[in-house]
């Protein structure tokens, strides 16, 4: 079986329809929240999950909800994505055929070879986003996954991605410009910097410490460690480091580097 491709997808501003109000529904509503998107809830009242009360009530600027069941074509007019949680499996296939024909990407759940795109298990801390698919195969799966993941991480993973993010925007006023050489020394280093920094180091990157590690380390073509900069370690309790500045935090080594770099690269 082929495999997807993994994306991103920016729903900041656009227009999403979710059709139905159960369960799934409110999973849907909590997965795209989170992406500053204008979301459209239809369904009798009667069919909505508690959940998905709870999240009508709380979010009435960036949820419109329509107490009836979909209407047809109407429905999807200036609508950018349509998810649909329902039991009625004709249902929703009439309302992926109509997405096609509109060519609005459409996510039928249940109904895989109906869909143009999946829900995985997710993984969120900060800029941190993991995605875990099964391409549709098996969505508990999926989540068995994620709870190994979630095992592997210590919760210093997006503090550090955070000050990674402001490092490199404080690198490009001092380096302004967009691709060329310079784009590409700026990354090297960056990148450089995220291999020699434990993943707690970073985390700890504050004004001062940036403001030296571009002193000492750009504008001087080298890497200078944490260390040189003044930070200092001052024990180890139970696989976890604690610092002189900011709040204890823990380490795991290898594959979490890799994810900043990888994101770095990938910026």
């Amino acid at each position: 079986m082929s495999g997807s491709f993994l994306i991103a997808w920016q729903l900041k501003d656009k227009h999403v329809l979710i059709v139905g109000g159960g369960e799934v529904a409110s999973q849907r509503v909590d997965s795209i929240l989170v992406t500053d998107a204008c979301i459209t809830v239809l369904s009798p009242h009667a069919g909505l999950n508690p959940r998905t009360q709870r999240f009508i009530h709380e979010h009435p600027d960036r949820i419109t909800y329509y107490d009836r069941p979909f209407a047809g074509r109407e429905d999807i007019k200036g609508i950018d994505m349509v998810l649909t949680a329902l039991d009625d499996v004709e249902l929703s296939r009439e309302i992926v055929h109509l997405c096609r024909q509109s060519r609005i990407p459409v996510n039928a759940a249940d109904i895989p070879d109906s869909c143009d795109f999946y829900f995985g298990s997710q993984i969120r801390d900060g800029p941190l986003q993991i995605m875990i698919s099964t391409n549709g195969n098996g969505p508990k799966m999926a989540n068995l996954v994620k709870k190994q993941l979630q095992n592997a991480l210590t919760g210093v993973e997006g503090p550090a991605i955070s000050k990674v993010g402001e490092l490199r925007s404080k690198l490009k006023v001092r380096a302004p410009g967009v691709g060329g050489e310079l784009g590409k020394k700026r990354m090297k280093w960056m990148t450089n910097v995220c291999n020699a920094w434990r993943m707690e180091e970073l985390a700890l990157l504050d004004d001062n410490l940036t403001r030296r590690l571009l002193d000492e380390g750009w504008e001087k073509e080298r890497v200078p460690t944490f260390a040189d900069l003044g930070g200092q370690v001052t024990g180890r309790h139970n696989g976890n480091f604690s610092f002189i500045i900011g709040p204890a935090l823990g380490f795991a080594a290898g594959i979490l580097c890799t994810l900043t770099a990888i994101w770095v690269r990938r910026r």
